[in-house]
């Protein structure tokens, strides 16, 4: 919303040759009356500017709930390549990372295990119209993780830019092809995953923890991975692209005695994400104006709980005994058009990841529709917008959605 403009009149005055002469003043008035008037004119440019100071977003919004961002330089902040949030510790940039392939199955897949730390997850279509996911993560520190299913090749063409250890059980035969060619490889292996006992899982029960998968990075002199990492906003540059695209009125962005970011009103509240097969794996985000969060639904309306674990080594656990639930819920919310068509085993899905296609980009509330691209399998995914400027992410958990051209997305 554009702020109006009062307009002002002049027409009423005359000029200065029409007015009547007037009698001339002795020098003693005139220096009183002048130094009056400097008074009075010092007086009003105070209260003017005060006023300004109050009016300008600057001042009004990022006071107390905004801080004037744009003044606020991180000293010495090194950001993560997979979230972009700031670390820590420094040295955690180049730790290694592990690409987990995490079913979403109704047949004891859910709730999955320690995927709330995943820092990127791409959910696709597997087989059946039965979405999977590739939980990306770093430095993880999780008791449970899981359950681990099967590899496909699409799936590993996103995960390569990561430069990870690929965790999976089996895969198609393309995929398994590929991976035994210069990827760093953890396929079943009960050195370091175990089944867990639950019966209810079916052969959606088998775990690692983040102490297994750092032993078997030790092991393996998996030390370090070389990220390309999607194209990021810092936390201050989001904060003012929020404020930016959410407020409808620039020179009253809040009350000034108020100021709660949630006040802001989000341009886009919900997001409906439809695979063009089963409802049971459509999903739906609401937008959590407070947190800045995307609250992760399934079709059904339940929330999509996953298992939040207790950090460090407690053994060979069911994530059912030690852990609690928590929604899903990132910061950025990408979806990507993909081709899409049934592989020539009549069963796995074939997706083209090498490319360009549709994107649609939700984060801090707002919408962008535009573009993603891919140039080889090596490289990360980038997405522009309808003019062709490059569209960084905000820092965050970051789902990334690929969803068939006869799929739809819904806002």
């Amino acid at each position: 919303m554009t702020a109006k403009k009062s307009k002002k009149h002049n027409s009423h005055l005359k000029k200065s040759g029409d007015r009547p002469k007037r009698p001339v003043e002795n020098s003693h008035k005139k220096s009183g009356k002048f130094l009056l008037v400097l008074g009075v004119f010092g007086i009003i440019g105070g209260v003017s500017m005060g006023v300004a100071g109050f009016l300008l977003p600057e001042k009004v919004s990022r006071s107390d709930s905004f801080p004037d961002l744009s003044l606020k330089k991180p000293v010495d902040a090194t950001y993560s390549k997979l979230t972009g949030l700031p670390l820590a510790n420094a040295a955690d940039v180049n730790a290694p990372v592990y690409c987990i392939q995490t079913p979403n199955g109704t047949d004891g897949a859910r709730p999955q295990a320690g995927l709330n730390q995943a820092g990127v997850i791409f959910e696709a279509v597997a087989e059946a119209g039965i979405t999977r996911f590739a939980a990306i993560y770093q430095n993880p520190s999780s008791a449970v993780i899981g359950p681990i299913r099967s590899l496909r090749i699409y799936y590993l063409e996103w995960d390569t830019p990561f430069d990870c250890t690929i965790v999976h059980a089996g895969g198609s035969g393309d995929a398994l092809a590929a991976v035994s060619h210069g990827y760093k490889d953890l396929t079943e292996d009960y050195a370091y995953m175990y089944r867990g006992t639950y019966g209810s899982r079916l052969w959606n029960n088998l775990f690692t923890t983040s102490s297994y998968l750092k032993k078997m990075s030790n092991d393996r002199g998996y030390t370090s991975s070389d990220i390309k990492g999607f194209s990021r906003m810092t936390p201050e540059e989001s904060e003012i692209a929020r404020i930016d695209a959410l407020a409808e009125e620039k020179l009253n962005i809040l009350e000034p005695s108020s100021g709660k970011t949630a006040s802001l009103k989000p341009a886009v509240s919900e997001i409906g994400v439809n695979f063009g097969g089963w409802a049971t794996f459509n999903v739906k985000y609401k937008y959590d104006a407070e947190k800045n969060v995307y609250l992760r639904d399934y079709e059904t309306g339940a929330a999509h709980n996953v298992y939040d674990c207790p950090d460090g080594d407690l053994g060979e656990k069911n994530p059912e005994d030690i852990c609690t639930l928590t929604q899903m819920s990132p910061s950025v919310v990408a979806v990507m058009m993909v081709p899409e068509k049934r592989a020539a085993d009549n069963y796995h899905e074939d997706i083209t990841t090498v490319g360009t296609g549709t994107a649609y980009v939700f984060q801090n509330g707002s919408a962008t529709k535009g573009t993603w691209k891919k140039s080889s399998v090596a490289e990360q995914i980038r997405f522009f917008d309808e003019s062709g400027a490059e569209i960084k992410l905000a820092p965050g958990q970051t789902f990334v959605e690929a969803v068939p051209n006869y799929g739809s997305v819904v806002y």
